[in-house]
């Protein structure tokens, strides 16, 4: 095996809540209320989609895709989702430093160094949002390849934390049998103070509707049992993808790295605006409802 090269699951396409939009000659990415699963293509209008997309969508309410039925390939939950600080140049999209809140692996002009990792509100370095939590969950959608791969990126802590509590209660609860329990991503949303009142969408990971936790278990260790009689061994797959995960000091890629900083890192000036809009809209609803009320 290759040193240095990071062997991650093979991915088939992507599952996304938002997209990358042109607004006065900048490129800036844009929320959604829905799911949208593409292939790992672009065109000029942005990723296509995959041809689950639409199997799913014309089955929704409203064809709005707000669920997806899903399946763990992995019963460790830190090998379906995995998380960490991470700060990206935003030129090349090479990742610069990487850490979990305690120690961190930066790019240096002498190599690669570790250091303490205090979390971006307390380190030098991420200073103006520069450093973000970057989560990556695998699940499996396609039962034709059952070790492919879709894969979430996100750098929302609502959905980073949902989804890792969920990974683990299950996993606890199923006494470790993750990947066979039968589970789909559901979309929330909430308002915050911070959000200025707009809804906030996340995903989060659920059993399969009209599946209680007790049958969820019962299915999971019949799936198991029939898995092992056929030679399957989960176990060495698990630790097989460990040593891939740990094959590199950083698992992104640069390639990687741009879409990322395009999707989830965009400048400040750009922020600021995106912020500003949001003021504005929450101050006309704010205003509009003082003149109701005046009326009334």
């Amino acid at each position: 095996m290759i040193k240095g090269l990071a062997i991650t699951p093979p991915i088939l396409g992507r599952i996304s809540i938002g997209k990358v939009v042109e607004k006065n000659g900048k490129r800036l990415p844009e929320k959604d209320d829905q799911f949208t699963i593409t292939s790992q293509i672009q065109s000029k209008e942005g990723w296509i989609k995959h041809p689950l997309d639409e199997q799913l969508r014309s089955k929704a309410p409203n064809q709005k895709l707000r669920t997806i039925p899903v399946r763990m390939i992995f019963n460790d939950p830190e090998l379906n989702l995995r998380a960490e600080y991470s700060l990206f140049d935003r030129q090349t999209g090479r990742p610069v430093c990487v850490g979990n809140g305690e120690t961190c692996q930066r790019l240096t002009n002498q190599g690669v160094e570790q250091h303490p990792c205090p979390s971006p509100d307390l380190c030098s370095l991420a200073q103006g949002g520069n450093c973000k939590p970057y989560g990556r969950l695998h699940v499996n959608l396609d039962e034709s390849d059952e070790l492919g791969t879709f894969i979430f990126r996100t750098t929302g802590f609502n959905s980073i934390r949902t989804l890792a509590a969920r990974l683990s209660y299950y996993h606890a609860a199923s006494n470790g049998l993750l990947s066979c329990l039968p589970l789909q991503l559901t979309l929330r949303g909430k308002s915050t103070t911070q959000s200025y009142r707009q809804p906030v969408y996340y995903v989060d990971l659920t059993l399969k509707d009209g599946v209680n936790l007790q049958q969820a278990i019962q299915m999971a260790q019949e799936i198991d049992q029939q898995s092992k009689q056929a030679g399957f061994n989960q176990t060495a797959l698990d630790q097989t993808a460990r040593q891939g995960f740990a094959n590199a000091q950083f698992e992104v890629n640069t390639e990687e790295g741009l879409d990322l900083v395009e999707e989830f890192y965009m400048d400040e000036n750009s922020e600021h605006q995106q912020k500003h809009d949001l003021t504005h809209v929450y101050d006309i609803q704010k205003g509009l409802q003082q003149s109701v009320q005046s009326l009334n």
